[in-house]
């Protein structure tokens, strides 16, 4: 017999994978150059991140963390 804290435990993963599926994506152009330093985007952060407009060190200094 599953017991109660096993039981909200899933009820809790099924809900995060919901809504981790059904996040809003934005899907805009992305940017070659950085905003920020003027650096070449490489290709690879382009796809993966969809309407991209820093490069990597951009968006770290943007949020104040060293890389």
């Amino acid at each position: 017999m599953t017991d109660f804290i096993d039981q909200t435990a899933k009820r809790e993963q099924a809900i995060t994978d919901a809504a981790i599926r059904n996040r809003k994506r934005y899907c805009g152009v992305s940017a070659t150059h950085c905003e920020g330093c003027d650096e070449p985007i490489p290709n690879a952060r382009r796809l993966a991140l969809p309407g991209v407009q820093t490069c990597i060190h951009g968006a770290s200094r943007a949020e104040g963390v060293r890389v």
